[in-house]
């Protein structure tokens, strides 16, 4: 259980109360400037720590396989600190008024079902792996997270909304990706 994949998916879980309160908390540490736009710096620190915890995803992954190091916990605890980090990210960005609540609660209701189904599975003695449309579900996820919370900086000063059809497109594929689940492992539900 302790091995090195899992250590550096529990990095990501440790480092989410760090990106809240930098995010969150009441702290006026300036602002930062980029081309034609200003942020504060409380918000670019906290994009780069969730940039940072996000790409912690790959690393694990890459860890596991390469030093064939999958496990059962790594299956369980990898999709479940991505689930905290996004929902941490999202509901914050709710609280901003970076994101609609709408579409965080679909994206919400989503993990919450899927990780549901995980429960019944694992009661089941299964284990129920990220599928590959649940990975690029979570790339667009942290993509458009990334963007909201650095105030699409890279796009601003032409005016293209990147960070806001990056989130569309998260929400769609959350959507699709919970089908996915559902229909694959209805066997699950129905037993």
């Amino acid at each position: 259980m302790w091995n090195l994949p899992n250590k550096i998916t529990l990095s990501r879980v440790a480092l989410i109360p760090i990106f809240m309160i930098i995010l969150l908390a009441p702290m006026d540490w300036g602002e930062i400037g980029f081309i034609e736009i200003s942020i504060p710096l409380t918000h670019f620190i906290a994009g780069i720590i969730f940039i940072v915890a996000s790409c912690t995803d790959w690393l694990d992954g890459y860890y596991a396989r390469k030093l064939k190091l999958v496990t059962d916990f790594g299956k369980f605890v990898d999709p479940l600190a991505d689930k905290l980090l996004v929902t941490a990210a999202l509901i914050a960005l709710v609280e901003l008024g970076f994101a609609p609540a709408w579409m965080v609660i679909v994206i919400l209701a989503r993990e919450f079902a899927v990780s549901g189904l995980r429960q019944i599975a694992a009661a089941n003695g299964d284990v129920i792996a990220a599928s590959k449309i649940a990975k690029w579900k979570t790339t667009t996820q942290i993509v458009a997270v990334a963007a909201l919370l650095l105030h699409n900086i890279l796009f601003a000063a032409i005016g293209f909304p990147f960070a806001y059809l990056c989130l569309w497109l998260a929400v769609i594929m959350t959507i699709l990706s919970g089908w996915d689940y559902f229909v694959k492992n209805k066997h699950v539900v129905l037993k």
